[in-house]
């Protein structure tokens, strides 16, 4: 056809040579078939972890890297994920083994100069920029890398398929391929993702569910501090959270981070508290601030960063309800210091006792932390790991715990240390003031 049927125009039609869009993925060695496998013969290769060097990273990975896990790591853009998996990569290579960074967005000289910033030049990291997905497979079983690492995702390319590199199906279709080669060849892969507006990894969802392990690299550009935070993780527990400190020559590991949070505490100020929150198996003092002011809107402002929202209204409503605080009348501001997320249950006491003392203008009591969670009913309900959280709170120079009378009388006597219990809301503003 010489003229378009739709707009009309002449010798606007593009021949195109249909293809095969559909891949062709390699099958696994076999003899044709389904090929099964008596469960009790199956080597357990992942008793055998692969130490990166980095106490942090191998902590949220659950002990260090699995042979043949897929290993998904998203974060804002210069959060300083490429930092982190260069670090990794040069600390597997301190032992002698060969690993592979593979990148689509930078050239090699690029990578060598910040290489060279960070002080990761070694003989035995190999570099590549390449976004073909076929020729990244050749290379690496040519290579046979102890890691690889693929900066990133989303520009990653099929040349079996048509659309454009970060579509829905090049994105899928790359990891699918990716994943057989790690399964394969026993290779652990890191995976860096780019993430929306919304702060969920870009891509199909369905990125998430094929990966072993799905790693979230948070914090603000403007703040040294870095939080990494597994959302998935087959091989170990999704509560724990390496905290990262951002300096000239990289990512520098915080050994402590109950001293780096509470650094700047203001002493005696109303509406601070300090709360031992558990992030998997180790407790972090973290401040609780709180501001209540009277407001002259109908709706009262709830403004909250650091901690469920839906959660703060629903204390406050305790409140309103227990105490007979006012608290309809007043916007209420919550932030949790240091840019670290808390979410569970405890730290519902320190949030009444940050409000309270807030709008009562009283600061709490000197060297008191506060556990607890807190009821619809008003009741303090007892919670989990509270002696970890209690000599926590001793080895940071705290001495006097207000905790639900159901772990105090559980909790052993620490020298230095006085535990005061309480049993509901009306009893904890009475002691912490």
């Amino acid at each position: 056809m010489g003229r378009c049927p739709e707009c009309g125009q002449w010798d606007s039609l593009v021949e195109e040579i249909s293809s095969d869009a559909s891949p062709k993925y390699s099958r696994r060695p076999g003899k044709g078939g389904v090929e099964t496998v008596s469960l009790d013969t199956v080597a357990l290769d992942a008793e055998y972890r692969m130490r990166s060097g980095i106490e942090e990273l191998d902590r949220v990975l659950g002990g260090g890297l699995v042979p043949g896990s897929l290993v998904l790591i998203g974060g804002d853009p210069g959060i300083g994920k490429s930092t982190l998996m260069l670090q990794a990569l040069h600390g597997l290579a301190r032992n002698g083994s060969k690993v592979l960074y593979v990148t689509g967005e930078e050239s090699i000289r690029q990578i060598r100069l910040r290489s060279r910033r960070l002080n990761t030049v070694s003989p035995h990291l190999l570099v590549a920029s390449e976004i073909d997905v076929h020729a990244i497979t050749e290379a690496v079983r040519s290579e046979n890398p102890a890691a690889l690492v693929i900066d990133s995702i989303q520009t990653m390319f099929n040349s079996d398929l048509t659309s454009a590199p970060g579509s829905v199906s090049q994105v899928r279709e790359s990891a699918v391929q990716l994943m057989l080669l790690a399964k394969q060849t026993g290779i652990p892969t890191f995976l860096v993702g780019h993430v929306t507006k919304e702060g969920a990894i870009a891509g199909p969802r369905l990125l998430e569910h094929m990966v072993d392990t799905v790693l979230y690299f948070e914090g603000d550009r403007n703040h040294v501090f870095r939080i990494l935070r597994a959302v998935k993780n087959r091989y170990g527990s999704t509560n724990e959270i390496g905290v990262f400190e951002m300096k000239e020559a990289g990512l520098c590991e915080v050994a402590n981070p109950s001293a780096v949070f509470l650094a700047e505490r203001p002493e005696r100020s109303p509406g601070s508290v300090v709360v031992p929150s558990m992030e998997g198996t180790r407790p972090i003092l973290v401040e609780i601030q709180a501001l209540a002011s009277s407001t002259s809107f109908g709706t009262p402002r709830r403004t909250i960063l650091g901690t469920d929202a839906n959660r703060v209204a629903l204390l406050v409503a305790v409140m309103e309800k227990k105490l007979g605080m006012h608290l309809m009348g007043h916007d209420i501001f919550m932030n949790v210091a240091g840019g670290v997320r808390v979410d569970e249950p405890a730290v519902d006491l320190g949030i009444v006792c940050a409000v309270a003392s807030s709008f009562l203008d009283r600061p709490i009591r000197e060297g008191t932390v506060v556990i607890g969670e807190v009821g619809l009913a008003g009741e303090v309900r007892a919670v989990g790991q509270a002696e970890a959280r209690m000599l926590e709170a001793r080895k940071m120079g705290f001495h006097r715990c207000v905790a639900p009378s159901g772990n105090a009388r559980r909790l052993p006597e620490t020298k230095g240390m006085q535990i005061e219990g309480v049993r509901s809301v009306a009893d904890v503003v009475e002691v912490v003031f």
